[in-house]
C-alpha cells in the first residue's frame, strides 16, 4: 500500500546500529552528523544516544580523531587558514579540546607555504591594475580562505605587493 507521508524506512535500534557502523566506518563522521542520521532512521533521542555511546566506546566514532582528519584534509587539499577550520568545526559541534588537537596537524612551514601559493595562483586571476586595490582584493580573499591577517601581510609584502605608500 502507498503511504506519501512514510519517505524514509524506518529501522530498529539492532539494523540502525549495523547501518550506522558501517557508515562511520566508511569515513570519520562527528556525533552530529551521527545522530542526525540516526534521527533520519526513525530512532529516537534515548535509541540514537545509546547507539552513539557504543559506536565511541568500539572507536568507530571519535570527534577527536574526526577533528584532526578535517583539519589534515581542509588545511592540505583546500588550503584553508586556521580561522576558517576552527570556525567550520565549531559549526559542526566540535569542542574546543578537539578542535586545538586537530590544528596540531598543522605544520607550520607547510601552512606558511600553502598561504604563499593561494596568493600567487590569486595574483595571476586578479584583474585589477591599481595595486593599492588588487592587494586589498588579494587581501580580502586570503581572509576568506581564513588566514590570519598577519600573515597575509608578511606574505603580500615578502611577495613584493607592499603598498606605494606607507599608511600610517
Amino acid at each position: 500500500m502507498y503511504q506519501p507521508d512514510k519517505k524514509k524506512k524506518t529501522y530498529t535500534p539492532g539494523e540502525a546500529l549495523h547501518k550506522i557502523a558501517a557508515f562511520c566506518a566508511y569515513q570519520e563522521r562527528n556525533q552530529k552528523e551521527v545522530e542526525s542520521k540516526l534521527r533520519e532512521y526513525g530512532l529516537d533521542e534515548d535509541e540514537a544516544g545509546e547507539i552513539i555511546i557504543r559506536l565511541s566506546r568500539e572507536k568507530l566514532l571519535d570527534e577527536e580523531r574526526y577533528a584532526q582528519a578535517f583539519v589534515r584534509g581542509h588545511y592540505r587539499n583546500k588550503k584553508w587558514g586556521r580561522r576558517r577550520i576552527t570556525q567550520e568545526l565549531k559549526q559542526k559541534g566540535i569542542s574546543e579540546y578537539c578542535i586545538k588537537s586537530g590544528l596540531k596537524e598543522i605544520d607550520g612551514d607547510e601552512y606558511y607555504q600553502n598561504l604563499v601559493d593561494v596568493l600567487e595562483k590569486k595574483d595571476r586571476q586578479e584583474k585589477e591594475r591599481n595595486p593599492r586595490i588588487r592587494r586589498q582584493k588579494i587581501q580580502v580573499y586570503l581572509t576568506g580562505k581564513g588566514y590570519e591577517q598577519d600573515l597575509i601581510k608578511m606574505a603580500l609584502d615578502d611577495l613584493g605587493k607592499a603598498p606605494e605608500e606607507d599608511e600610517d
